[in-house]
């Protein structure tokens, strides 16, 4: 009886108490780690089509969200179905939102080589356009310099014999339409059907493996 009471007496003001000392803890930023916003980057990468690009990407450790989109171009209103058709002047691209505390902006950048055809212009595979061309697109002054210190280290290493692939200022990224995002895990027989005919794997295995 004395122990029930004294927990029914206490309980609400221990919880209270408990309540207001987590509160001040968020307002001075002072919780448990695991209670705390991950501070993220964004990248930028144009690779052809998206839905390849956007599957590549996830599969990095450290990698937050991808967002299949559009950027570089001078439409304002940007849809996949202006895009595809060419005349935008938009790629297609994805944005990559990181850890930089588990992966940095230059491994995004070495991987990124390694999942596309830098050799080609205003193509990728079977996807034949400006649309589908292949771009860095930089955000701030250092993402600049390491973009443009990957690309020079991959020309001098003589692995390809040309690199078409552009590093230029991001102006505006515009997101895709919903039923582009995730396409490789929404509509994953469609996915593997189109990767597997456009022949983009085949190529990267003579290209770097």
């Amino acid at each position: 009886m004395g122990a029930r009471f004294w927990r029914a007496a206490w309980s609400p003001p221990l919880v209270l108490l408990s309540a207001m000392l987590s509160v001040w803890l968020s307002v001075f930023g002072l919780g448990p780690a695991w209670a705390q916003p991950v501070a993220t980057e964004t990248a930028v990468f144009a690779g052809g089509c998206f839905w390849c690009v956007e599957a590549d990407f996830d599969k990095l450790s450290g990698v937050v969200r991808t967002t299949s989109g559009y950027a570089g171009g001078h439409d304002k209103q940007p849809i996949y179905a202006t895009v595809s058709a060419g005349g935008s002047g938009h790629a297609e691209v994805v944005q990559v939102e990181f850890d930089p505390k588990r992966i940095g902006y230059r491994q995004l950048v070495e991987h990124f080589w390694t999942t596309i055809d830098p050799t080609v212009k205003d193509r990728q595979f079977c996807d034949v356009g400006s649309q589908y061309r292949t771009a860095i697109f930089y955000a701030n002054a250092e993402q600049k310099q390491q973009a443009q210190a990957s690309k020079k280290a991959l020309e001098a290493s003589k692995r390809v014999a040309v690199v078409h692939t552009e590093v230029l200022p991001l102006q505006a990224f515009y997101p895709a339409e919903p039923e582009h995002q995730n396409y490789h895990q929404t509509n994953p027989v469609r996915y593997q059907y189109y990767r597997r005919a456009c022949g983009r794997d085949a190529r990267l295995q003579q290209l770097w493996r």
